[in-house]
């Protein structure tokens, strides 16, 4: 048994796939494929249930690969450790960060970073809240920015900062006379959301509740509709198609009135999210983490309120 079958074995159960998994791993499918046969010889067990166009992982492969991932994780330890006596801030640091997040939040925060602790480069990857968290145990992610709430994860958080939502619109909408719009009235109204797998439409339904039956499979979407970026969606409402709810960083002047779009504070309480770091509670260079934080501190997203770092 190797390190190398370890990690083919976890990657077919997350990819459900042997091409798809190899391709991950970076080796042929066949090399992949041979590697998991002789483990499973090895052990006298199965995996992995083969035909269909998915593959499914036996009730005992299951077992083997969530202590698979676990070996995986220590194996990243151990390596962390034998670094512990050299600078935390030396090297890279791998990190990830949500679709609503990063391209609000990475350029004044790799330029703050780059002033900060040069010799610290930032690898960055944007991804959905569930695979990030993947990553993270896996060790191929040394940290990673999400917004709270997280599915159960067993890592270190740290919050970062509170950002709150508001309501985008076309710049004709009646709307527009309001100075902010109550949470209820968007049931009435057609909304825009993204596409699931986005933590950030989960928390726009909890907003407005009403929606979650309109963008429901089978209803044939009367009042809602999906897109797969903010950006996206922002061009669709500003072209009238209907409103939809964005994080505030997102929105650098509240007050403009240039362009094709409107936005609007929601009435008090505001509907807002929770910004965190997350990280491998074994992952031993802190300080790294700790200077990430001080960088997000200072860089000020428009109308966020950051919470500092401990």
């Amino acid at each position: 048994m190797t390190l190398t079958e370890l990690k083919y074995i976890v990657a077919v159960a997350r990819a459900k796939h042997f091409g798809h998994a190899a391709e991950a791993c970076y080796v042929a499918q066949p090399t992949l494929s041979v590697a998991i046969k002789k483990l499973e010889d090895e052990l006298g067990v199965v995996l992995f249930e083969r035909g269909g166009a998915e593959i499914s992982v036996t009730p005992l492969g299951a077992q083997i690969v969530a202590q698979a991932e676990r070996v995986l994780e220590q194996t990243a330890a151990i390596k962390e450790l034998a670094k512990q006596n050299k600078d935390p801030l030396a090297g890279p640091l791998r990190l990830g960060v949500i679709y609503t997040i990063g391209p609000y939040l990475l350029p004044p925060l790799v330029k703050a970073m780059i002033a900060k602790v040069p010799q610290m480069p930032l690898i960055l990857q944007e991804n959905f809240t569930v695979k990030l968290l993947e990553m993270l145990r896996q060790g191929e992610l040394d940290a990673a920015i999400m917004a709270l709430p997280l599915p159960e994860h067993g890592m270190a958080v740290h919050a970062l900062y509170d950002e709150p939502f508001v309501v985008a619109m076309p710049h004709n909408h009646a709307w527009t006379a309001r100075k902010t719009i109550p949470a209820e009235d968007l049931k009435t109204e057609t909304m825009l959301l993204l596409g699931n797998g986005h933590c950030f439409r989960d928390q726009v339904l909890e907003v407005c509740p009403e929606m979650a039956r309109f963008s429901s499979p089978g209803n044939g979407m009367q009042r809602t509709f999906e897109g797969s970026s903010l950006e996206t969606i922002r061009h669709m409402v500003a072209s009238g198609i209907g409103l939809t709810v964005l994080p505030r960083a997102s929105v650098p002047d509240m007050n403009s009135h240039d362009g094709m779009l409107q936005f609007r504070h929601f009435d008090q309480p505001e509907p807002s999210r929770r910004v965190v770091m997350v990280w491998r509670k074994s992952f031993t260079r802190k300080a790294a983490i700790d200077a990430v934080c001080e960088a997000v501190a200072q860089c000020r997203l428009p109308g966020v309120s950051p919470l500092g770092c401990d």
